[in-house]
């Protein structure tokens, strides 16, 4: 989801920012609707990316390295995990077809996965590092967004056939689909536009620039009415009004977003930033964004997922220690703490 293939997924924000202030807690955030609630430990080895939620299922898929995690998010239990899925960036989810999709950006391929065994029935070739992944329903297809192919592998999600292979202007970041609209959009990190595509021409039809927003990565929308939040490098949040393009509000963010997420119920987006923070802000109308709240979480906690039935936010996150420095050689970036993985669950206070 990041330029820098997000660094292993999230050491080399780490690494910019230093050690010093670090806790093997999540600090409780600002005043605000949200509160840590828990954590579950998970362990094993690699870097992570993105999240995901099956809110009919209750389970949370979490791309960790070579495999998918699998998570019981009624009882904060690690419930299995999908295997083979060499650099795995996303993991995207067709519930009703009991159908999963993964990007394995070391394989170029796309892993389609039965949901209820987690067994992968089939693999699809992708143009070069799928990164994000998402199912659009209304023509029941996936879409792989390719990193460094500067594309989008579209396939069918019943019998994995590739339909379509879209050129694209520049590196895709996180996209969003509007089945209604017969729209796909798709962040373009490094133009600061957003990508959008006609899914039944499989082609781009117009490019909308973020302005003021910079780099963006994360993206969420807001079907109802018809607004895109765009999480930008430039510590910006951006409402764009998915129909024409325009940028119809913006708040500030912390630094280093990677994920963006939007509750239709209450109306709150979400942006987690690498520094340690989750910036909440409500749609107050579809013309203001209103900051409401920064969650304290921890640094490098820069992915997450949202589960719309209970509210509640999930980030992955991993203990550091410093390495050792050798004078007259560049300083040496922290190392994960062996076995120190973890999800960040937060919630909504009660009254």
């Amino acid at each position: 989801m990041k330029t820098m293939t997000r660094v292993c997924f999230c050491l080399g924000v780490i690494a910019l920012s230093g050690l010093s202030g670090i806790a093997s807690r999540p600090l409780l955030g600002a005043d605000g609707p949200y509160s840590f609630i828990t954590e579950i430990p998970v362990g094993g080895e690699g870097g992570w990316d993105y999240l995901s939620v099956d809110e009919s299922a209750r389970r949370l898929y979490v791309t960790h390295g070579t495999k998918v995690i699998v998570i019981d998010i009624d009882s904060d239990k690690v419930a299995g995990e999908i295997t083979d899925t060499p650099g795995v960036h996303g993991f995207a989810l067709a519930p009703k077809l009991g159908r999963g999709f993964s990007s394995n950006g070391q394989q170029n391929s796309s892993s389609i996965v039965d949901l209820k065994t987690l067994k992968t029935l089939s693999k699809v070739e992708t143009g070069q590092n799928p990164d994000a992944i998402i199912y659009e329903p209304g023509r029941k297809e996936v879409y792989a967004f390719n990193g460094r192919g500067k594309s989008a592998t579209v396939f069918d999600a019943a019998t994995g056939k590739v339909v379509a292979t879209i050129p694209l202007s520049g590196k895709p970041e996180f996209a969003t689909a509007d089945p209604e609209a017969g729209r796909v959009y798709c962040n373009i990190e490094d133009k600061s536009e957003v990508a959008v595509i006609d899914t039944k021409a499989h082609a781009v039809v117009s490019s909308w620039p973020i302005k003021p927003g910079e780099e963006a990565s994360g993206m969420a929308i807001d079907l109802k009415h018809h607004r895109l939040f765009i999480g930008c490098h430039n510590k910006l949040m951006v409402m764009m009004d998915s129909s024409n393009g325009k940028v119809v509000g913006t708040t500030p963010i912390g630094q280093g977003v990677d994920a963006t997420w939007y509750d239709p119920d209450t109306r709150f987006a979400f942006c987690s930033n690498g520094e340690g923070n989750v910036t909440i802000a409500k749609e107050e109308t579809p013309d203001k964004l209103t900051p409401v709240q920064t969650l304290a979480t921890e640094r490098g906690a820069r992915t997450m997922a949202l589960d719309p039935k209970s509210h509640k936010i999930y980030l992955a996150a991993a203990k550091y220690e410093a390495a050792a420095d050798t004078p007259g050689q560049p300083r040496q970036r922290p190392r994960m703490v062996a076995g120190s993985f973890k999800i960040l669950v937060y919630g909504m206070k009660k009254n």
